[in-house]
């Protein structure tokens, strides 16, 4: 069996894979990327955050997304009923950057993994992991090809960045139940023949139907438009009789008064998919010689679209600790990956929660607006979910709560 050597094995050539091989690369380390699929290949989570831009920036890949022409996101809309919340990523608490992209997640992963191969990094796509086997933290891991031909790599180190995939945690049994409740989604894509002109057609919204039940609208600059629907799984299975996504999707359209007129009779482009009890996570976040990064770990929910976020900042940490053990360093991997990771985690977990609690809703959409509440939130729906200056960061266990608490209280006077 043929046998190829490596310093770093990269599962999975998504957002957090590229950045973490490209890092790698730029650093001198011979990477080899193994992505089980062929791209342009559909995929979930085309919303984006300003903080991944910090990441597509050092990775060297900001060049060549920036070349595409992807819709700028420069904020986020909730809109329940007739009430509005816009948060402008200009006017937040945090540094950092000010806007990001709304991405055809087939394009943008495609421009990635292409802009990864031309800078000299061996991806191989169509390869599937079968079996892996740690001696300390050497590896050897066994492919197979889209042929059924298998060869072995040995490596040095390897990073899970698998995604959906969950490649060592499955074959490591490092899988655990979310904290989150159960929830799923239904998604497609429409040619947005009703766009209207301006800021109105292009901007990212979320509808909230009910509580806990929510419309995504995300328009790409090709003139397409992401619509999806999240809630409890006992009611996104209550939208249609028959299990049909399709039909599913339409009836949680028909709850929008907002988007009926402009997507109650669109085509979908292809037929809806379904995530069923997405949210994810993992006993633990690393081991001796590996890493896992992206929905490999942890993936909570797409209502503040952080996943790509934490894919891209666990894919960058992970390959600076490597790059520095594997240059004789000494790395505290419980310390600077897992605590630091979990700590951002669980921020968002926070946000998440009381989203579907309805407290956070409550901060959005209480009239008059206190600015200096929004900026701080703003800078948590950036992604900017370390900068413990921010009191919305540090106090994010009771704050959210507690000021909600006061609001209602308030209200019932």
């Amino acid at each position: 069996m043929t046998m190829e050597f490596v310093d770093v094995l990269v599962i999975g050539a998504g957002p957090s894979g590229c950045v973490s091989s490209s890092y790698l690369h730029n650093n001198g380390i011979k990477v080899k990327v193994v992505e089980k699929t062929k791209f342009p290949r559909l995929v979930v989570g085309e919303s984006l955050i300003p903080r991944v831009m910090d990441h597509f920036a050092e990775a060297g890949l900001f060049e060549a997304l920036d070349a595409m022409n992807f819709e700028k996101k420069l904020g986020a809309r909730f809109i329940r009923g007739e009430e509005i919340c816009l948060f402008d990523f200009s006017n937040k608490f945090s540094e950092g950057w000010d806007w990001t992209w709304q991405v055809p997640r087939a394009d943008f992963d495609n421009t990635l993994a292409q802009e990864v191969i031309r800078k000299g990094i061996d991806l191989e796509f169509e390869s599937e992991v079968t079996a892996v086997e740690f001696n300390g933290s050497d590896s050897i891991t066994t492919l197979k090809d889209k042929d059924g031909n298998t060869k072995q790599i040995h490596a040095k180190f390897i990073i899970d960045s698998s995604g959906y995939g969950r490649v060592l945690p499955r074959l490591l049994d490092l899988d655990t139940p979310s904290k989150l409740d159960p929830h799923s989604s239904i998604f497609t894509h429409v040619k947005d023949v009703n766009r209207p002109e301006g800021q109105e057609g292009t901007l990212i919204s979320f509808d909230i139907l009910e509580t806990e039940v929510w419309l995504w609208v995300i328009p790409f600059s090709n003139g397409n438009t992401s619509l999806g629907v999240v809630g409890p799984t006992a009611f996104i299975n209550s939208l249609s009789e028959n299990k049909d996504n399709a039909e599913a999707l339409k009836n949680a359209i028909q709850l929008s008064d907002y988007y009926i007129k402009r997507f109650g009779g669109v085509e979908f482009l292809f037929e809806p998919v379904k995530l069923e009890n997405y949210s994810r996570a993992v006993k633990k976040m690393y081991g001796e010689g590996f890493a896992l990064t992206g929905n490999s770990s942890e993936f909570l929910d797409p209502v503040f679209s952080s996943g790509v976020a934490f894919a891209t900042e666990s894919g960058m940490l992970s390959a600076k600790l490597i790059h520095r053990q594997l240059n004789g360093e000494k790395v505290d991997w419980e310390v600077e990956f897992t605590e630091y990771m979990k700590s951002g985690i669980g921020v968002f977990t926070t946000y998440v929660k009381e989203w579907y609690t309805g407290n956070l809703q409550t901060l959005f959409f209480h009239r008059p607006e206190n600015p200096d509440v929004k900026r701080k939130i703003c800078a948590v729906l950036a992604g900017y979910v370390w900068d413990q200056e921010n009191p919305f960061v540090k106090k994010h266990d009771n704050v959210i709560k507690n000021m909600a608490h006061l609001l209602n209280l308030e209200k019932s006077k």
